[in-house]
């Protein structure tokens, strides 16, 4: 092939050798954004000064290799960022703020005075339910009661914690 100059030569050669470039570029890591890569490598030839290029397809083939450790760096400066940025993950700034902390026990305060107000056995009967994670049949069988009012209580627990929910919302 004979040298050619400017840009439009360069075009008409990728368009030659367009698959041995794609092949090339998915050899080297593009697979499936081959098109893509070969797509972004021609706007960068095209957007630089027009001048004569000796060996056209070399300097195509010399152009896709710069491009694809371009990418390859790209991509690993980007992993590292995101895999530090994501370490950060466990500063101070991240945790709760004092205040917030404050508002979160007062308002465990009141859970606590809510279902202590329910009375001993449904506050019980809630704690060893939702905390605990035994079974409503279990309970009832130790504290010798039908699993009706295990169900009842547990009603009243979620009625009065949902009505208390609004309330908090609202101040």
């Amino acid at each position: 092939m004979e040298p050619q100059a400017g840009t439009s030569g360069l075009h008409a050669t990728l368009l030659n050798e367009r698959g041995r470039l794609l092949r090339f570029l998915a050899a080297r890591g593009a697979t499936h954004d081959a098109e893509d890569v070969l797509h972004d490598l021609w706007q960068k030839i095209a957007a630089g000064p027009e001048r004569p290029v000796a060996d056209p397809v070399s300097y195509l083939f010399r152009a896709a290799e710069n491009h694809m450790r371009d990418i390859r760096r790209a991509t690993i400066s980007r992993e590292k960022r995101q895999f530090d940025w994501q370490g950060l993950g466990d500063a101070p700034e991240d945790e709760p703020a004092g205040e917030r902390i404050l508002i979160a026990r007062e308002q465990l305060q009141h859970v606590q005075a809510a279902l202590a107000s329910l009375g001993s056995r449904v506050d019980h009967v809630f704690r060893r339910y939702r905390l605990d994670g035994v079974g409503q049949a279990e309970i009832a069988s130790e504290l010798g009661m039908s699993l009706s009012s295990v169900e009842k209580d547990l009603q009243k627990a979620y009625r009065t914690l949902a009505e208390l929910r609004i309330k908090l919302n609202t101040e």
